[in-house]
Parts: C-alpha cells; sequence; structure tokens
C-alpha cells in the first residue's frame, strides 16, 4: 500500500534538494565541486562566413580575458541547425571552456560575453551549457 506524505514533508524534501544542488558535486578526495561552462560561438553572420581567426582572437583578447582571467580553453567547432525555411544551416564555430566556482557573478560575466558577440557580430544567439563538475588542479 502507498503512503502519502504530507505536503509539509514534501515541500522540506524539495528544499533540501535544493540546497544539495548548491553545494555541487560529491567529489572524490583531491577534487573540488566547481562548474564548467561552454558557449558556442558561430562564426557566420548573416548566414555567410565572416567572423574570422583574427575577429575571434581580438574578442577572446577584449571581451573574454578580462572577464575570465584565471583562464579559459578555445575550441574549434561546427554546427548545424535548421533555419527558418527548414533547411540545414552550417558554420564554424568556436568552443569556449571555462571552469568556474559555484558561486560568484560569473554568470552575469558569462551573459554580458554573451549579449557582447551577438551585438559585434550581429549573431541571433551564443548558446551557454553550465554543469556541476569535479576539478583537480
Amino acid at each position: 500500500m502507498a503512503r502519502v506524505l504530507p505536503l509539509s514533508c514534501c515541500l522540506a524534501l524539495l528544499a533540501l534538494g535544493g540546497c544539495a544542488s548548491l553545494s555541487g558535486p560529491a567529489c572524490p578526495v583531491g577534487q573540488e565541486p566547481m562548474r564548467t561552462a561552454q558557449l558556442f560561438f558561430g562564426r557566420n553572420i548573416g548566414h555567410k562566413p565572416g567572423v574570422s581567426e583574427a575577429d575571434f582572437r581580438a574578442f577572446v583578447d577584449q571581451e573574454l580575458t578580462p572577464r575570465f582571467p584565471e583562464g579559459l580553453t578555445v575550441l574549434d567547432g561546427g554546427g548545424q541547425w535548421k533555419g527558418d525555411e527548414n533547411k540545414m544551416i552550417r558554420e564554424a564555430s568556436k568552443v569556449v571552456v571555462l571552469v568556474l566556482p559555484l558561486r560568484g557573478d560569473s554568470g552575469d560575466k558569462l551573459d554580458a560575453a554573451r549579449r557582447a558577440y551577438v551585438r559585434k557580430f550581429h549573431q541571433d544567439s551564443v548558446m551557454l551549457v553550465t554543469q556541476p563538475a569535479c576539478v583537480a588542479f
């Protein structure tokens, strides 16, 4: 027979679950809980190639490095999606990987960097993926 918990117990369990996620993952000895962020920067402008290697390097130097002076990794990538006319669009991209503390203003910095790229290179968006991580230096 199934037992039904009172609403107050359910709310308490949900609250505790939320607290657990704020502390990060349980990490093995020698690693600390942090989070990673991956930013996906398309390099087409108006569905045409446009953001050169030099353009992107300047963006990293002017926008990303000042916001994340602890370091970052830049990878070459390629993306695809269905556009407005249901046609496959492919483009070269750059993926920037960051290791960030669990707390702090890194979310604001990520959003500001995304907005700067959209504005500077006339992009629709910059995709952001974040996830908890265990990190050893």
